[in-house]
């Protein structure tokens, strides 16, 4: 837990001054509560003598002040800690990214959003719940033993419980961590429980699977606030500790006085230990706020810190000297003894167009994962103007290769931002111009708001062969050499098929194209054909 809370720090780092200055903020709150306590003490005591005057006038200023800071420390440490966390979040998407450029594969989306959206939340209590109380609290002991320092006995009786009440945190989290764990995974749970139902709605329905779906539902529920359950005890627990330990410090400081101790010394200290109470109070639950950011902080680099796939080149990448692609002797298997690709071998030479026919399962789509680097080959190798591609960064590979699967998702947001997924800076002029390829411009011209209209979640709102020509304008819009497209008109009807490859051979032009499919329809314009044949590829008529 403690590596992996400082591991969370460091990735703080380039928000550690403002982390700081918030930690300074409640630190000068902490010690300006302290000093107003101290000087109406002072104020009290010297006015049982006639003159109090002096130190009721000093605290004049402090008392503006302290509500000042007040706001200033919590405007300052949430600011600081919601900047940090977004950072995180950008790092985990962007490891995310590295490490599962195909999907989300065997995880769940529940749980990566949970780990995404959850889990970095939860790191918040690691700053806001355990280092600001902290430090406050750590200034205020300080500024009691400079202010006691006077009385050895004294400063023993009230500062005592304070010093154990401030180490208490980091005792209690690792009893605390394993519930937090169970509470962080019982979450993503949670979460995985609700929203997989939810996307697969219509299937679930068709299914009558709905009460199962309700079921799982409310088990992943109860389980979630059982541990919730177990994490508030240990919770409660501990501010029962912080309590205690505030009431020792104070019936110590009394104590002392009736023993005879000076009595303005004995107010002080009883004004002191009750001041020390609202960061004190803080202390004990701050060990659950640990145990839980390190919890979250666990889960997060438990996904982050996979193997990625395919390595990026230490040095510089050789320059391709075409545009041909080669396989040479290509064998792949995603589970090992199951090899998807035995031996494939076949060359796409610059402005060509080539088809692979093969079943579901034969391997097309695992050329298309190893055509853009999210996969390398088990032996064998690819080659892209007679450079391995193994010695290109993946981001290069794709640049040069375009691929449009089978799966290839609409957003919910307009046509045009749909396109720009592609070419992020791309001129309107550039997205008509891939629309107009792809047949789409007279449709988007028509659209209520042209390329400002939405497009629904998962192209709801257009029709299953707009959705793949929207789909295939976005892969024409960067200016890759080779396109390669993957079962392009699975799920369309035969006039929707044969309209949408018709268009291609104009949409194409001036490119190499790669068409992956189970069969022919007959309009393609190709100049070869490979069938796949138990994992090897054999050229067949066009």
């Amino acid at each position: 837990m403690w590596a992996d809370l400082a591991r969370v720090l460091r990735l703080w780092a380039p928000r550690r001054a403002a982390l700081a200055g918030a930690l300074l903020v409640a630190m000068a709150s902490a010690l300006t509560g302290l000093a107003i306590l101290a000087l109406a003490g002072q104020g009290v005591a010297a006015g049982l003598a006639g003159a109090g005057a002096a130190a009721l006038l000093a605290l004049r200023p402090l008392v503006l002040l302290r509500p000042a800071l007040r706001w200033l420390e919590r405007y300052a440490s949430h600011a600081a800690a919601f900047r940090a966390l977004a950072d995180t979040r950008v790092w985990f998407f962007r490891r995310l990214a590295e490490r599962m450029p195909g999907g989300i594969g065997h995880r769940g989306g529940g749980d990566l959003l949970g780990r995404l959206i959850g889990d970095v939340d939860a790191l918040d209590r690691l700053y806001l719940a355990a280092l600001v109380p902290g430090a406050a609290a750590l200034a205020a002991l300080l500024a009691i033993a400079a202010l006691l320092g006077a009385a050895p006995g004294l400063l023993a009786l009230v500062a005592l419980p304070l010093v154990v009440a401030l180490i208490l945190p980091q005792l209690l989290a690792p009893r605390v961590a394993r519930a937090a764990t169970e509470a962080a995974e019982a979450r993503g749970a949670l979460r995985a429980a609700a929203t997989d139902p939810l996307a697969g709605m219509e299937d679930l329905l068709a299914a009558g699977a709905e009460e199962r779906a309700q079921a799982r539902l409310a088990e992943a529920d109860r389980r979630m606030m059982a541990a919730q359950r177990r994490l508030a005890r240990r919770g409660a627990l501990a501010g029962a500790l912080g309590m205690l330990l505030g009431q020792a410090a104070l019936l110590g400081a009394l104590g002392w006085g009736l023993a005879g101790g000076a009595p303005p010394l004995a107010l002080l200290a009883v004004l002191l230990a009750a001041a020390f109470a609202e960061p004190l109070s803080l202390l004990p639950r701050a060990g659950a706020a640990l145990a839980f950011a390190g919890a979250g902080a666990r889960r997060l680099f438990e996904a982050a810190d996979t193997p990625p796939p395919v390595s990026t080149p230490a040095g510089p990448a050789p320059e391709p000297a075409d545009a041909t692609l080669a396989l040479e002797g290509v064998e792949f298997a995603w589970t090992p003894g199951r090899p998807v690709l035995r031996g494939a071998s076949f060359m796409l030479k610059p402005g060509e167009r080539v088809a692979i026919l093969g079943p579901s399962g034969s391997g097309k789509s695992s050329l298309a994962a190893l055509l853009q680097r999210l996969r390398d080959p088990d032996s064998g190798r690819i080659t892209l103007g007679g450079v391995d591609l193994a010695l290109l960064p993946p981001e290069e590979v794709r640049r040069r290769i375009t691929v449009l699967s089978q799966h290839a998702r609409i957003f919910d947001d307009t046509v045009a931002a749909n396109l720009r997924i592609a070419a992020p800076d791309a001129p309107e002029a550039a997205l008509w111009r891939a629309l107009a390829k792809a047949g789409l411009a007279r449709k988007v011209e028509g659209l209520p708001h042209g390329l400002d209209t939405r497009c629904g979640e998962g192209g709801t709102l257009l029709s299953g062969g707009e959705a793949r020509r929207l789909a295939l304008a976005r892969a024409l819009l960067p200016a890759a050499p080779i396109l390669v497209l993957d079962e392009p008109t699975a799920g369309l009807d035969a006039e929707t098929e044969r309209a949408f490859l018709q268009t291609l051979a104009a949409a194409a032009e001036g490119r190499s194209l790669l068409l992956l499919s189970h069969r022919l329809a007959g309009v393609e314009q190709l100049h070869r054909a490979y069938r796949w044949v138990d994992g090897v590829l054999l050229e067949a008529p066009a």
